[in-house]
């Protein structure tokens, strides 16, 4: 049977589990045996069990409990209520200062957290209601928050990137910085948007109470110690201190002091619950890694991979007409399937192709993650929708998926103008670490 054939057999196979709803991770472990078993036949498995822990034989993965960890120490605390507390009273006397506060917010803790749900739920059940009640548009209200949760897979520390550099075999500290200035970029474009709607809208900017410069200070002591640890392992991992996977278990054990500290979450109960969430996320993406390198070994064995370049190669098209080929593609994978699941699945297959079309590695990867962005804010897997619904269940969920649509394509538009402007994703990576070899 012909690579191609096998090839679209699998894919069938695999959109047939998926649509039954089996867990990403399973779907691909099945797949993954099914196949060589019915064509090659039972020997065909032998090597099973060493692949799927070589899939999980890298030193780098330890990063990314250790991140879940961090995350989920944040998001176990009051830590996104300050936060915005500390922005909204910062930014009080600015014309449409509470939306700013919002996407800001969302910025900063999705960045903290790493978990776009985790950052919907903290600054949603604020925010949304603070903004409804103000007279904002409830699409505006529920779609900035929807789209700003989406932020923290693209800034930096992003767990996102971490599992992508691992699949692609590319520098993790490198992509944190490619990451950086796009996710300011998509900030700065989701706050802009948000206040042009609002204006559009017919709501008009007031000023809100005046705070004190007492009230404004006597929050940071609460909030800036989480910012300190975000830079500071950004900058043990920049400036060469520290692997990822050090940064990462420093920063869970000062973020956990932290939370205990300053939110005196001293109690057994609190500390398994971070332990325990950290856990079953942390086994989930491990699982999907080790199962998606079962999945690989056995798209190579068929030469399924190596067909499927090289036919993309031969076809002779331009490397724009490429590249947006590519992104309709991952925008559809989007749609269905988590980011990480995506990324282990055509990051290994897409980059090689992209490089040889003459593309930055470094930028593809933040055009990937930003595709990855409109996937959580769409339907049918668009997490963040439903647990915006959620929080405001007498909103339709129409009605948010409309607000968020605008955001999508702030997105669409972040993609194009990295396309103009590569330097936007590639100069600070090259201006502090060097040229890539």
């Amino acid at each position: 049977m012909e690579p191609g054939t096998i090839g679209l057999l699998i894919a069938l196979a695999l959109v047939v589990l998926l649509a039954l709803r089996v867990p990403v991770a399973f779907a691909l472990a099945i797949t993954a045996i099914a196949f060589p078993v019915m064509l090659k036949g039972p020997l065909a498995i032998s090597s099973l069990g060493e692949n799927f822990f070589s899939g999980l034989a890298e030193f780098t993965l330890l990063s990314i409990p250790m991140f879940i960890v961090m995350g989920a120490a944040v998001a176990a605390s009051p830590a996104g209520k300050d936060l915005y507390e500390a922005l909204d009273r910062w930014l009080n006397r600015v014309p449409g200062g509470l939306i700013i506060s919002n996407i800001g917010a969302c910025s900063i803790f999705a960045a903290l957290s790493g978990s776009s749900p985790a950052t919907c739920a903290a600054i949603g059940k604020m925010g949304i209601p603070e903004m409804r009640q103000r007279g904002y548009p409830d699409g505006l209200a529920t779609g900035a928050i929807a789209a700003g949760g989406t932020l923290g897979i693209l800034i930096p520390p992003s767990i996102t990137m971490i599992v992508y550099g691992i699949a692609t075999e590319t520098s993790i500290g490198r992509l944190f910085l490619a990451g950086l200035l796009p996710g300011l970029l998509l900030t700065g474009l989701f706050m802009a948007w948000s206040l042009f709607t609002a204006w559009r809208s017919g709501y008009r900017f007031s000023m809100q109470r005046r705070v004190s410069w007492k009230e404004r200070f006597v929050i940071l002591p609460r909030v800036l110690p989480f910012l300190l640890i975000i830079a500071g392992v950004l900058w043990v991992l920049y400036g060469g201190v520290a692997t990822p996977s050090e940064a990462a278990g420093v920063g869970a054990f000062f973020c956990i002091v932290l939370a205990m500290v300053i939110y005196r979450m001293w109690r057994p109960g609190q500390l398994w619950a971070i332990l325990s969430s950290s856990m079953k996320e942390s086994v989930m993406i491990l699982m999907i890694i080790a199962c998606s390198a079962l999945f690989s070994q056995m798209l190579s064995s068929f030469y399924i991979t190596q067909t499927a370049a090289e036919a993309i190669v031969n076809a002779g098209l331009d490397k724009w007409v490429l590249m947006l080929t590519i992104n309709l593609f991952l925008l559809v994978a989007g749609f269905f399937l988590p980011p990480v699941a995506v990324i282990l699945m055509t990051a290994p297959i897409l980059l090689p192709i992209v490089t040889q079309a003459g593309f930055d590695p470094y930028w593809f990867a933040v055009v990937f993650t930003i595709n990855m962005e409109i996937g959580l804010i769409t339907p049918p897997v668009g997490l963040n929708l439903y647990v915006i619904n959620g929080i405001v269940p007498d909103v339709p969920l129409a009605t948010v998926l409309k607000g968020a649509l605008p955001f999508m394509l702030c997105m669409v538009a972040a993609i194009v103008l990295l396309s103009i402007f590569p330097g936007i994703a590639t100069w600070l990576p090259t201006a502090l670490m060097g040229p890539a070899l």
